[in-house]
C-alpha cells in the first residue's frame, strides 16, 4: 500500500506542475499581446473548484478533476465551449481580435514551456547525477537469456554488437532500439569469438513488447574471478586472487551461478580446475569443502560508468538529451498509426503512467520520468487535433497562409469532433490500462 501511496503522490505532483507550466505558457504569452484571461486552473472544475481567488481580472483555481488543466482566454473558442461570448461584437482585449501570428504563438507557448521544462531537468539531472549507464562495451562475457530470448535464437554467452548495423553502447537503450520497431532487426552478436547474425521477426519483437518479456530479455553473465582466498586448502590448492575459473573438471563456459551449482554436486569431492591468470591457462586440483565450496570470495566486474559535466557542459548535454528523447517518443507514436507495429495495443492511461514512477521516493528518477512525461505532454498538444493545442494553432496557421480567417462556426464544429476524439483516446488509453492490470 506505501508503494501505491509513493506512485500516486508523484503522479500528482509531476502532473500538477506539467500542467502548471504547460498551462501558463498559454497565460504568459496572452498577457504580454495583451489578451484577457478569464480563468487559470490547474485540474477541470465543473460543476465546483476545490480552491480559487480572482485576481486582476483573472480567476484562479484548482479544480476536483484531475485529467489536465486550462487557461480561458477571452475570444476564443475552447474546451468551455462558450458561445454567448462569442456571440457579442469582439472587444480590444480578446484573443479573436489580435492578430493571426500572436494567436498562433499563443497557442504554441504551452507546448515550447513543455519543451523547455524537459530541457532544464535534463540539464539539472546531467549537473547534480551526471549521465549514468552501464555500457555494453563492458559486457565482456556476454548476457545470459531468458526463454523468449533464446526463442529467438539467442544463446547464453552472446554478446550483441550491432543492431541494423549501427553499435549501441546503452544497455537500456540496447532493449529499447531492440523492440521498438517496424520491421525485423538484425541483430549483429559475437558467438565464440566470431561474429553472426540473428534477424528477430516483426511478429515476434510485437509480442515481446506486448508482454514486456524485453525488459528480462538479458542478463548479464557473471563470471567466476576470485576476489580473494579466504580457506587454507585454497591457498594450498594454488588459487589466488584475480584468477578467473574458465572450467570445471573440463567443463567451460560455466558463469558464476553455473559453476557454483556444479561444486554443490561435489560437496566433499576434489575438482580440477581450468584458470584463466592474467593471459596464462593453469590447471590444478582443489578440494571442494562438505558445504559444497571451494573457499573463495567471488569479485563482481561490472560497474556503471558515470560521465559528470561541469555547469556549462550541462547545458548541451541536458538540451542534448531532451532531442533524443523528442526524437524517439515521436518515432513511436508514429508507429502506433502504423497497423502492422499493433503499437495502439500499448497506449496506456492513468494507470500505466503512475507505474513507470519508482515505488520508492527517488529524485533523480522522479525528475527523469517528469522530463519524460513532460515532453509527451508537449507532443500529444502539438498534434493536429482539434480541441488540442496543435488543432487551434493548425487553424490559425491556416490563416496565416491564406489571409483567411477560419469561420467561429468551423471552429465550433472542430471543437466538438476534438473532444470526441480526446474522449475516445482517454477511454480506449484507460480501458487498456484495466485490461492489462485487473483483467488479462
Amino acid at each position: 500500500m506505501t508503494e501505491i501511496l509513493i506512485k500516486i503522490l508523484q503522479l500528482f505532483l509531476a502532473f500538477t506542475l506539467l500542467v502548471g507550466i504547460h498551462e501558463l505558457g498559454h497565460f504568459i504569452m496572452a498577457r504580454i499581446f495583451g489578451i484577457r484571461v478569464e480563468k487559470f486552473y490547474i485540474f477541470f472544475d465543473p460543476w465546483f473548484s476545490l480552491f480559487k481567488f480572482r485576481r486582476g481580472g483573472t480567476e484562479y483555481g484548482i479544480g476536483w478533476l484531475p485529467l489536465g488543466g486550462y487557461v480561458k482566454i477571452a475570444g476564443m473558442i475552447d474546451e468551455s465551449m462558450d458561445k454567448e461570448q462569442m456571440k457579442q461584437p469582439p472587444k480590444p482585449d480578446e484573443f479573436r481580435s489580435k492578430p493571426a501570428w500572436q494567436r498562433f504563438l499563443v497557442m504554441i507557448a504551452g507546448v515550447v514551456m513543455n519543451l523547455v521544462l524537459a530541457a532544464v531537468i535534463y540539464c539539472g539531472i546531467a549537473y547534480v547525477w551526471g549521465d549514468a549507464y552501464f555500457s555494453n562495451d563492458d559486457a565482456r562475457w556476454g548476457y545470459n537469456f531468458s526463454d523468449e530470448g533464446k526463442a529467438l535464437g539467442f544463446r547464453d554467452g552472446d554478446r550483441i554488437v550491432a543492431i541494423d548495423g549501427e553499435r549501441v553502447d546503452d544497455l537500456n537503450r540496447l532493449l529499447s532500439d531492440l523492440v521498438i520497431t517496424e520491421s525485423d532487426r538484425t541483430v549483429t552478436i559475437l558467438r565464440n569469438g566470431a561474429e553472426e547474425q540473428l534477424v528477430l521477426p516483426l511478429d515476434r519483437l510485437i509480442e515481446l513488447r506486448k508482454s514486456r518479456g524485453f525488459e528480462r530479455l538479458l542478463e548479464l553473465r557473471m563470471p567466476f574471478i576470485i576476489d580473494s582466498v579466504a580457506a587454507a586448502s585454497a591457498r594450498e590448492a594454488g588459487l589466488r586472487a584475480g584468477d578467473e575459473i574458465v572450467a570445471i573438471d573440463g567443463a567451460r563456459g560455466l558463469d558464476f551461478p553455473a559453476g557454483t551449482e556444479y561444486l554443490r554436486g561435489r560437496s566433499g569431492d576434489t575438482v580440477r580446475l581450468t584458470l584463466l591468470r592474467g593471459t596464462d591457462e593453469i590447471r590444478l586440483s582443489a578440494p571442494v569443502s562438505d558445504e559444497g565450496k571451494l573457499g573463495v570470495v567471488a569479485r563482481n566486474p561490472y560497474s556503471l560508468r558515470t560521465h559528470e559535466y561541469t555547469f556549462w557542459e550541462s547545458i548541451p548535454a541536458g538540451l542534448h538529451k531532451a532531442a533524443g528523447v523528442v526524437s524517439s517518443y515521436w518515432e513511436q507514436l508514429k508507429m502506433i498509426v502504423k497497423p502492422q507495429t499493433r503499437m495502439y495495443e500499448e497506449l496506456g492511461g492513468f494507470l500505466a503512467i503512475g507505474s513507470i514512477f519508482p515505488s520508492a521516493w527517488d529524485w533523480q528518477s522522479f525528475w527523469l520520468t517528469t522530463a519524460f512525461l513532460s515532453i509527451i505532454l508537449a507532443v500529444m498538444n502539438i498534434l493536429p487535433i482539434p480541441g488540442l493545442d496543435g488543432g487551434h494553432a493548425l487553424f490559425t496557421f491556416w490563416e496565416m497562409l491564406t489571409g483567411r480567417k477560419v469561420s467561429d462556426r468551423v471552429l465550433e464544429g472542430a471543437q466538438y469532433v476534438g473532444l470526441v476524439i480526446i474522449l475516445f483516446l482517454l477511454l480506449y488509453a484507460n480501458g487498456n490500462d484495466i485490461y492489462r492490470f485487473f483483467i488479462k
